[in-house]
């Protein structure tokens, strides 16, 4: 068994340097997932300099640990949005997601990309009677969209009521950013950003040993290391989800459960990818038990996992993500609500259209600085489950590692338990050997590394707590 996403193995990967000089650029794009790759693609016939930045390598963080769905059958997700606003903005959000998937589409093909990608049905379902009506009433407004519907069971899950839509896809993440960039595209690889300061028009980054001037800022690093001026950490939370692959052969699906536990099944070549036992990120520490869980899922299928790993999503206070400018030529995409295939890649042109001074479709419905995000009672919801997960720090037992005091010894290096981001204690995950932040979400390697954020900085290193917000 591999503790990788199974689109991290067996793949010709590129590599890009470690910035090792100053740079004046137009625009700097910080993180290369699904946002930044994808922002840097469409500022590449503009005028505009562009360079990307990634603390760790392109497409190894969040982007190539999902699924790899392009669908707007989003669980329950079109029902929480009409709450939050009403049927006309989910209307809206669902023509977004119809038109990432066309963007995506004709992005794959126009540039000869080969990232698997496939056409397949989606299809949702419940195994609740309570929810039977909810799925009827979904099924109706889709219709009412001029989405056409079909009534269908599976035999990988059990099912009250199921219905599928047959316009989506299906594709290899880390496969399709490759195929995104060229070989003109100034991108650096291990290089972190740790500071940010606005100077009159433009920002100075600074690395561990360089800096950057620039007049445009993109934060596409999934969860922004910054504080100010956004209070990011009141206006999301964060949910975990384990994820498997194995080997398995069956027709090309894409399946999702309506609400939850949610359940997510899609199909890759001779394997099938299970997700489960989705939870808030602070909830749980227990990795191993959640693995457990998933095993036990699968095993039930008659199955056996090849590989297994987690992903952690951005969940947004009113169930849509955050898009374009926080701050005077700052721009953010993130907050995906667990589509961030589909979001990422039409963030990817908003910003990018933004940035040249166009207001393309969508960008007031994702408008970061929206007022209703601080006008609701997950605010306070948010810093509960921050104060949750920094006391479930301290509680946590490793399975793995068992030691006292501040560190422990690695390679002959001190690795502190604090998340640099903000202090949380890091619990250790036994099964994929990285030390994982139960507050933000930050994750490190077995050797300190940071591998994700929102924090910059490795925990091998003599930690001092920096608050960049105040550099904004």
């Amino acid at each position: 068994m591999k503790n990788i996403s199974i689109w991290k193995d067996n793949i010709d990967k590129k590599e890009f340097p470690i910035l090792n000089e100053d740079k004046e650029v137009d625009v700097l794009i910080i993180g290369g997932g699904i946002t930044g790759i994808n922002t840097l693609y469409h500022l590449r016939n503009s005028n505009l300099k562009a360079i990307l930045v990634e603390q760790n390598k392109i497409g190894y963080s969040v982007t190539g640990s999902s699924t790899g769905k392009l669908t707007y059958l989003q669980n329950d997700l079109i029902d929480k949005i009409k709450i939050s606003f009403d049927k006309t903005v989910a209307v809206k959000y669902i023509n977004s997601q119809k038109e990432a998937i066309n963007l995506a589409v004709n992005i794959i093909n126009s540039n000869n990309i080969d990232c698997d990608l496939t056409k397949t049905p989606s299809y949702i379902y419940t195994n609740k009677d309570s929810e039977v009506e909810k799925m009827i009433k979904l099924e109706k407004f889709l219709n009412s969209c001029g989405i056409k519907t079909y009534k269908d069971s599976n035999k990988l899950v059990e099912s009250k009521y199921m219905f599928k839509v047959e316009d989506t896809y299906m594709f290899h993440p880390i496969k399709y950013l490759h195929g995104l960039i060229k070989e003109d595209d100034e991108i650096y690889e291990e290089t972190s950003i740790k500071k940010i300061e606005k100077k009159e028009d433009y920002y100075i980054c600074y690395t561990d040993n360089n800096k950057i001037k620039a007049k445009y800022v993109v934060i596409a690093s999934h969860y922004p290391y910054f504080n100010m001026p956004y209070l990011f950490v009141v206006k999301a939370s964060l949910e975990k989800s384990y994820i498997s692959a194995s080997p398995y052969k069956t027709d090309n699906i894409s399946l999702i459960s309506y609400s939850k536990p949610f359940i997510s099944i899609r199909n890759y070549k001779d394997y099938l990818l299970y997700l489960s036992n989705s939870h808030g990120n602070y909830k749980e520490t227990n990795n191993l038990k959640n693995f457990k869980e998933l095993d036990k899922k699968i095993k039930d299928l008659g199955l056996k996992e090849k590989y297994l790993w987690s992903n952690i999503d951005i969940i947004t206070n009113d169930n849509l993500p955050y898009i374009g400018e926080i701050k005077e030529n700052l721009y953010i995409g993130t907050g995906y609500n667990t589509w961030g295939m589909t979001n990422g890649i039409l963030a990817g042109r908003i910003i990018s259209d933004l940035i040249k001074g166009q207001k393309p479709e969508y960008w007031d419905l994702f408008d970061p600085n929206r007022k209703k995000l601080l006008k609701t009672i997950k605010v306070f919801s948010n810093i509960k489950d921050s104060m949750i997960g920094y006391v479930n720090g301290f509680n946590a037992k490793s399975n793995f590692l068992k030691y006292e005091g501040s560190t422990v010894e690695y390679n002959g290096k001190k690795v502190y338990k604090k998340c640099p981001h903000m202090g949380c204690n890091l619990v250790f995950n036994e099964v994929e050997r990285t030390y994982d932040c139960p507050c933000h979400g930050s994750r490190f390697d077995e050797k300190g590394k940071c591998v994700s954020g929102p924090a910059n900085e490795d925990i091998t290193c003599n930690q001092k707590k920096q608050n960049n917000s105040k550099q904004l």
